[in-house]
């Protein structure tokens, strides 16, 4: 397929409400996704921005502060910068408060310690940040945006924040199936103490009798939303008349490379992406030998581009001569 007009882009993305910008690490997927939901607030769309890159670029292309809480660029256009530190501590205190609905407190301390250490367990960050991302995306699906663009990190990550939903769901279900079973040895528990305390005169309590208050349905009630909340995401994340990916890619052979194996993994999973973009393209005729070099051998790699991604529409940004910072300039990117 060949490379389409960048203003189709907007036109065919228009009909999602939620868009994922994914890529390479430097390939501009923030100065795309911005532009995106720049170009949309200008359209008077309300839109929303969020970014879940640790990079924390978003705030440098919109040329803004950006925060953990939602800020209002424009009247249209508010935007989030996902802290990664922020977010592991609510999530780690969240699990401290259900903890201790039902453990002993004696063993808070403990518990305490064990979960400050979590906090830099391998997968830690990317399960706290994927339960922050599945919350934006419900709240915002309901709250009357036109368009939730998410600037997403680097390539690995982004696929592994896609598909964790249905992964956290049936990590969810076993926790639940185990506390059902424990619910199950309970009421043996209060059955075999109202027994005893029928034939045994000096009423020794069962120590494994049920509690009056049963602190174990708090932690049932947590895994409950929580399951309800990554299914939610997760069928967003699967309906294509809901939700686009677009991947970004530079003409060069590593992000060449990349961007294949991105959506070969995509589609394994059933998340083809709706569109790629070709960053950073040098105009085909140059006065400068130099130049003319660097754009033939892009062009070369255009229609290797065209050539591999021939299911998918693919669209070009060529290099502008300065930055492009702030909603005014990126919003005209993609006209």
């Amino acid at each position: 397929m060949a490379l389409q007009p960048l203003s189709a882009l907007v036109t065919q993305l228009s009909v999602q409400p939620i868009i994922f910008v994914g890529g390479k690490g430097g390939v501009g997927k923030t100065t795309t996704a911005a532009a995106l939901a720049s170009y949309y607030a200008r359209q008077q769309k309300k839109t929303l921005i969020i970014s879940t890159d640790p990079a924390h670029s978003l705030g440098d292309v919109l040329n803004v502060r950006l925060s953990n809480e939602k800020t209002a660029i424009t009247p249209y256009l508010d935007a989030i910068e996902l802290n990664p530190d922020v977010i592991v501590d609510a999530h780690f205190a969240q699990v401290e408060r259900t903890i201790k609905g039902y453990a002993n407190p004696d063993m808070m301390p403990k518990i305490r310690e064990h979960l400050r250490l979590s906090k830099s367990a391998p997968g830690a960050q990317e399960a706290a940040m994927l339960e922050s991302m599945c919350q934006h995306l419900v709240a915002a699906a309901g709250a009357g945006y036109d368009h939730i663009i998410f600037d997403t990190a680097p390539t690995g990550h982004t696929l592994r924040l896609l598909v964790l939903p249905e992964m956290m769901g049936a990590w969810t279900d076993g926790l639940l199936a185990q506390q059902r079973r424990q619910a199950k040895l309970r009421s043996v528990a209060t059955h075999l103490d109202t027994s005893s305390r029928a034939n045994n005169k000096n009423d020794v309590p069962n120590p494994f009798a049920k509690q009056k208050s049963d602190r174990w349905e708090q932690a049932v009630t947590v895994l409950e939303k929580r399951k309800a909340l990554f299914r939610q995401a997760g069928m967003l994340l699967h309906d294509r008349e809901q939700t686009a990916i677009v991947l970004v890619m530079t003409a060069d052979v590593l992000p060449l490379a990349e961007t294949k194996r991105a959506i070969e993994q995509l589609e394994e999973t059933n998340l083809t992406p709706a569109a790629i973009v070709v960053n950073q393209l040098i105009t085909p005729i140059q006065a400068d030998e130099f130049w003319q070099q660097r754009a033939d051998r892009q062009q070369q790699l255009v229609d290797d581009i065209e050539e591999q991604f021939k299911n998918y529409p693919v669209y070009p940004i060529y290099l502008q001569q300065t930055d492009v910072r702030g909603t005014e300039a990126l919003s005209v990117l993609l006209i």
